[in-house]
């Protein structure tokens, strides 16, 4: 689902109050209560018993959306808004909150998990940028994770590096 209105605070077309205030440049206002809010209207249609977050434990140094007590509250929302979700018991499950960028790369390699068809990038574009924040730090975990990113490789070798 695309949302264009959703800014990144650090966007050239993103709020110019939001840029100048003290939040990371890759900050979007209530980003995980409007996705989180999408997959609940989702998981209700689907007779669901889970919305499964992709959040990690790098990220609750950076966005407060992402804190033990941003999901305990916006479960209690989720079950009072819906009385159907309510009765399925639905859970946000959040299997990574506690592992390093670095962690899940490691672990997603592990599993075989296709890592050239996951995006980082900030901006829009068919290919990744290697320099906005998402970049930088996608390039940090998997140095980190001591695993080679194939995008970055097809990046390099298309550039002739």
């Amino acid at each position: 689902m695309r949302i264009p209105e959703l800014r990144e605070a650090g966007d050239v077309t993103g709020s110019k109050a939001l840029s100048r205030r003290a939040v990371p440049p890759t900050y979007i206002p209530m980003k995980n209560a409007i996705y989180y809010s999408l997959a609940a209207a989702y998981a209700e249609e689907k007779s669901s018993d889970c919305i499964i977050g992709g959040q990690n434990g790098d990220d609750r140094r950076l966005f407060e959306d992402t804190s033990e007590e941003f999901f305990a509250s916006l479960q209690r929302t989720i079950s009072a808004s819906s009385p159907r979700l309510r009765r399925r018991g639905l859970k946000i499950l959040r299997p990574l909150k506690d592992k390093s960028k670095s962690e899940v790369v490691a672990l997603a390699a592990g599993m075989g998990v296709p890592l050239e068809l996951t995006w980082s990038c900030h901006r829009f574009g068919e290919q990744h940028c290697w320099r906005c924040d998402g970049c930088k730090q996608r390039m940090e975990a998997f140095e980190g994770a001591g695993v080679e990113d194939p995008l970055l490789k097809k990046a390099e070798s298309a550039d002739g590096r």
